[in-house]
């Protein structure tokens, strides 16, 4: 597990696109945090490193927007308003398996309503308080491919 301490929203952000440069298709980040911890911001940091012109907003209300431009392609999904039954009959698991999509990158917002999970993802925690400020924890499970940041892992975080 790494722990970062970020100042602010643009920190966030560029913590995306570090990640959007360099994660290989194929990557799942389940994402988790309060309203405003900067989970979309986040994203929104992935899709520039992956050279995502179009604007990425929250897909609160139509679940999944697909950004199929970028050096891959970037599938955000979110799950707020959602049960685990409604989740699963999703078959969320066609984006990260690319069955029915070409493997791109997979963002998870509210990934704790998943009654299921890929095998290897990266887990982004984001938590924020007046007191400590803005903190991501991420955590790598099954083998998380870090793509060409893993050798500078230590360095750019």
């Amino acid at each position: 597990m790494t722990t970062l301490f970020l100042t602010d929203a643009e920190a966030t952000r560029s913590l995306g696109v570090k990640l959007g440069k360099s994660l290989p298709a194929g990557s799942v980040i389940l994402l988790e945090g309060d309203l405003g911890a900067g989970k979309t911001t986040f994203v929104q940091g992935i899709g520039e490193g992956l050279g995502i012109e179009d604007a990425i907003v929250s897909p609160t209300f139509t679940l999944i927007n697909e950004y199929p431009e970028g050096r891959i392609p970037l599938y955000h999904l979110d799950l707020y308003r959602l049960e685990a039954a409604q989740v699963e009959a999703l078959n969320l698991e066609s984006y990260w398996e690319g069955v029915d999509f070409p493997l791109g990158i997979v963002a998870i917002e509210w990934a704790e309503r998943l009654p299921y999970k890929p095998q290897s993802y990266l887990h982004l925690c984001l938590t924020y308080s007046p007191e400590s400020g803005r903190q991501a924890e991420l955590i790598p499970v099954g083998g998380f491919d870090w793509g060409a940041m893993g050798a500078e892992l230590s360095q750019i975080l």
